[in-house]
């Protein structure tokens, strides 16, 4: 079932605009031409359970003992920054050095520290569109700083730059084609909270911060303030009504800010909307996925509930509700609930929360989740990292911490998640960014936490169950190279898969540009279907399983 290769581009399909048999290999075409190239995998190893592999890394906290704050930790981000086929590793730091760690394959890593820490969130992408990624942290304090790659293959080949234009306080980040013209925009939120204790009156007397929309313009970047002040913890874009754009989600910390949607209005500009009739009240993590794989994303908000009832989890968890309870007056018609969130259209196409009746409305104090198909069954599973310290809320805990399991939880694919503690993803370091990517280039799903005040980890994949396919999109004639914002649907006899291309997701985590879809072993595969960001259609037939495909939209197109 599993091929052993290692990463190297095997051929290219040459494949035109109009369907094309080509007989060497069985794959057809239609719609934008496009050019691809394969590599087979790598060989599995096979514990049945994942794999944890420390690495070089700690996220520190900067004040002693630790306080509420800095006790939200820091992200990382997982792309190819050398072009070599292998996802590297960022880790961002609030007390000591961001790293990048260069994957020499294997899933053995070279450690490379940043000449700086102080940072929050982190996200990979070719900025510039020169064909390197580059990197972009939100910091404890301050703009979001960019290191462009400077497409040197020795030495460290990153400068430090400022983003133009993108002079805001930020915390959460994501990125976009917002307004339709090919390259991408940036969403920003403050975490006003923060910024007030470590500022003081220079903030709280100062202009503030906020919610913005950054629009590149050939790349200068000029700003819209959508929000006046904000608590984001996490931003997620997300077509809510379905008219082909890109509405703005962010998720907001404490009860009394509510979450804020922006949907985009045909022609330009942003109209504020209340979609849903159930959200969280401290939103830690979004994400989106189709669950059910019906075709419709559905849109996962995690929030600060203990999974489990017995006494030491009582104990631990009532102070900290009743303090929270005891500092909020209840409005009539507050959809904010103190639980997981998962919004699904019924069949009038209004958002229900199904998260009770799926099994996923409480994994703990939970900050990064997401959605990856870990056991290669055709559904999306959940992933949960956790874990809370500081003296204000825990100084009934030992040395100030709670500490809980993360949560793997298997989706069934008959509308029920169930937890999996024998796939060994329930660790208790304090996780608080997490990502999914193939590190080792053998088909499936492998995991990066970044904990606090411990070391992060990569937890190898080693289920070996079912097949799968990686995707990795280029478009490298545009102002967007990796085609942030397409989506691809994998069509097979059984299921219908459906992936997006983004930058970032969870809690202050971005995601690999390439795409992974699981399936049971021996599925058949109908086509793959490419929406790319301008709203231009590919369909290619006779895909095979286990490969990794590089699929490059010709110049003509």
């Amino acid at each position: 079932m599993r091929w052993i290769g290692i990463w190297a581009l095997l051929g290219v399909l040459l494949l035109s605009a109009c369907q094309i048999d080509n007989s060497s290999n069985g794959v057809e075409t239609e719609g934008v031409a496009v050019s691809m190239k394969t590599a087979v995998y790598n060989e599995q190893q096979c514990a049945g359970k994942f794999v944890s592999h420390e690495l070089n890394h700690i996220t520190r906290n900067a004040i002693e003992p630790i306080d509420m704050y800095d006790s939200n930790g820091a992200g990382l981000a997982i792309n190819d920054l050398d072009n070599d086929g292998d996802l590297d590793i960022v880790l961002a730091n609030l007390a000591g050095e961001n790293a990048i760690f260069w994957n020499e394959g294997g899933l053995q890593f070279n450690r490379e520290p940043f000449p700086h820490g102080t940072s929050r969130a982190v996200s990979i992408l070719d900025l510039n569109n020169d064909g390197f990624n580059d990197i972009v942290f939100t910091m404890r304090v301050g703009d979001p700083l960019l290191w462009q790659h400077t497409g040197e293959t020795s030495g460290f080949p990153f400068e430090q730059s400022a983003i133009p234009g993108v002079d805001e306080f930020a915390y959460a980040i994501n990125w976009g084609d917002l307004d339709q013209d090919g390259d991408l925009d940036i969403v920003t939120g403050s975490y006003d909270t923060s910024l007030e204790k470590e500022l003081r009156d220079s903030f709280m007397f100062g202009p503030g911060a906020g919610v913005f929309v950054f629009t590149n313009e050939n790349g200068e970047f000029t700003s819209e303030r959508l929000a006046e002040t904000s608590q984001a913890l996490a931003i997620q874009l997300l077509d809510i009504n379905q008219d082909g754009l890109q509405d703005i989600l962010v998720g907001n910390d404490f009860i009394t800010v509510r979450d804020n949607y922006w949907l985009a209005k045909e022609g330009g500009g942003w109209e504020a909307a209340e979609p849903f009739n159930t959200t969280t009240e401290n939103t830690m993590s979004f994400d989106v996925g189709d669950v059910n794989n019906d075709g419709v994303m559905e849109l996962f908000a995690a929030d600060m509930h203990p999974f489990a009832d017995d006494e030491e989890t009582n104990a631990a968890w009532t102070p900290v509700m009743e303090l929270m309870m005891a500092a909020h007056t209840p409005v009539e018609g507050d959809p904010q609930i103190n639980a997981n969130v998962l919004q699904v259209r019924d069949s009038s196409g209004q958002f229900v929360n199904s998260a009770p009746d799926m099994g996923i409305d409480a994994t703990g104090w939970s900050w990064s989740t997401k959605f990856g198909d870990l056991d290669h069954d055709g559904y999306l599973d959940l992933y949960s990292v956790n874990g809370m310290a500081s003296f204000e809320t825990f100084g009934h805990l030992p040395d100030y911490t709670l500490v809980e399991e993360n949560q793997a939880l298997k989706n069934d694919g008959n509308g029920n998640f169930n937890a999996m503690p024998d796939w060994g993803l329930n660790k208790t370091a304090g996780g608080r960014g997490m990502s999914m990517g193939d590190l080792d280039n053998d088909g499936d799903l492998d995991i990066v936490v970044n904990n606090l005040l411990d070391k992060a980890y990569v937890l190898e994949n080693q289920l070996c169950g079912g097949d799968s396919l990686l995707v990795d999109l280029k478009w490298s004639d545009s102002q967007n190279i990796a085609a942030v914002g397409a989506t691809v649907t994998l069509v097979t006899a059984d299921n219908t898969l459906i992936r997006d291309v983004r930058v970032n997701s969870g809690y202050l985590s971005g995601d690999p540009s390439r795409l992974h879809f699981g399936f049971p072993e021996n599925s058949e595969l109908t086509s793959l279907i490419i929406e790319w960001p301008d709203g231009e259609q590919t369909t290619i037939n006779g895909i095979e399983a286990n490969q990794i495909i590089e699929i490059e939209r010709n110049s003509e197109s």
